[in-house]
């Protein structure tokens, strides 16, 4: 199971960090759009990613319109609050995007307003903005993946076994 995680002008560095590494450990490819709030060799950026960047799958665009013009054939889920749709209740498929919007403002308007069929949410209060980033992002991704079996991922640690230090 191959799924895509595409961060949109992401902004704060321990955020995209943090999903680096949970790309790294699942098998996830990473797209960042530009532009970036932090450089990337940003110490907290690296930091978050810990040991785990030799790991990653990760491809830059300059914009939007080159992220989209690179993946022409993708089948894409817009992650916003104001979508109608929980991420439960999408059906994800090997090679899907789930793209999520810079921390203070969320994707695009004309991208969700484009797409509602493909808008979907994280359910929580109502009073509540949203979730940090980096765990929207796990979340999601998890569910794909839990959807889809875990294949490609191991289902028992070696950690656990004493078998790796």
């Amino acid at each position: 199971m191959s799924v895509n995680i595409v961060l949109v002008e992401p902004e704060i560095p321990q955020n995209t960090g943090n999903i680096v590494r949970t790309c790294a450990a699942t098998g996830t490819r990473l797209h960042i759009v530009k532009p970036m709030g932090f450089e990337v060799d940003d110490k907290k950026l690296k930091r978050a990613g810990l040991d785990y960047w030799h790991f990653l799958n990760i491809t830059y665009y300059e914009n939007l319109d080159d992220f989209f013009e690179k993946n022409k054939d993708g089948r894409f889920f817009y992650l916003s609050s104001k979508a109608p749709a929980s991420y439960t209740e999408a059906q994800f498929r090997d090679g899907d995007f789930l793209l999520f919007g810079k921390e203070t403002k969320g994707l695009p308007e004309k991208l969700l307003m484009d797409n509602p069929e493909r808008c979907i949410r994280i359910p929580m209060i109502s009073s509540a903005r949203c979730l940090n980033l980096s765990n929207a992002a796990a979340i999601v991704l998890y569910e794909a993946l839990r959807q889809n079996d875990f294949k490609s991922l191991t289902k028992e640690s070696d950690y656990l076994y004493g078998i790796i230090d």
